[in-house]
């Protein structure tokens, strides 16, 4: 383990660990939008910015993406950390003004009235649906696209994610909970992807429960047989 300061008190980190995972687990709050412990860190939303001294020298940087070094200093509520993260989710708010969780980030941090242009989006941009997608699901159905403020996470040329699995995990890691998952007799739909998938129904309680090209996809990767998923988890457990 990897010893170092965090605003006065001794932790100890893994190699290849980041700050903000150290701190989290040392119950010091630093805020964060993009980070989830799931997929790789990617300093999108910037929130989790800290001041790092190490050598007689300071920078402030995402604390997500920073490696723990041995003996540095990690001060996460210094005057210049605090006016920048203001600064951030006062331009998250902008862009998403009507979503409950950047208003109250926003309040916490005291940030009261937004002095920018108010736009009317409920992506904050974080990029986690995209990540968890490619990297834990493997099914790349959703990227970023196009730059600034045109920016969104969108399937392939903008119509149906066709690679999607609606297997939901998108809808579980977003923190705004923008994307949802409806199911509807047997027919499970992403509604932010357009992605609509037939369900299959278990031959034993007759209940639908889980998307036929999903279950395909698994049974293909995992070499399974071709009657291993006619029974839900359930009865067959």
């Amino acid at each position: 383990m990897i010893p170092f300061i965090i605003d006065g008190q001794a932790v100890e980190g893994r190699e290849g660990g980041n700050i903000l995972e150290v701190a989290l687990d040392a119950g010091i709050d630093i805020p964060h939008l993009c980070y989830n412990e799931s997929v790789k860190p990617y300093g999108a939303c910037r929130l989790c910015l800290v001041e790092v001294v190490r050598h007689g020298r300071s920078r402030m940087t995402t604390s997500c993406t920073y490696p723990v070094m041995e003996g540095m200093e990690v001060l996460t509520r210094t005057e210049e950390v605090l006016r920048a993260r203001r600064m951030i989710i006062e331009l998250i708010l902008a862009m998403c003004p009507g979503d409950k969780l950047i208003q109250d980030m926003a309040k916490e941090m005291g940030v009261h009235q937004v002095r920018f242009k108010q736009e009317d989006k409920d992506c904050i941009l974080c990029g986690l649906c995209g990540r968890v997608c490619e990297e834990v699901v493997g099914a790349n159905a959703i990227h970023f696209a196009f730059r600034g403020d045109r920016r969104e996470m969108i399937p392939p040329f903008q119509g149906e994610a066709m690679s999607c699995i609606a297997c939901g995990a998108c809808v579980v890691i977003c923190p705004v909970d923008v994307i949802q998952m409806k199911e509807q007799g047997d027919e499970r739909t992403i509604t932010r992807w357009k992605r609509t998938l037939k369900m299959k129904k278990c031959k034993v309680c007759g209940n639908y429960f889980a998307p036929l090209f999903q279950l395909e996809k698994f049974r293909e990767q995992a070499k399974l047989s071709k009657d291993f998923f006619e029974v839900c988890y359930t009865c067959r457990s």
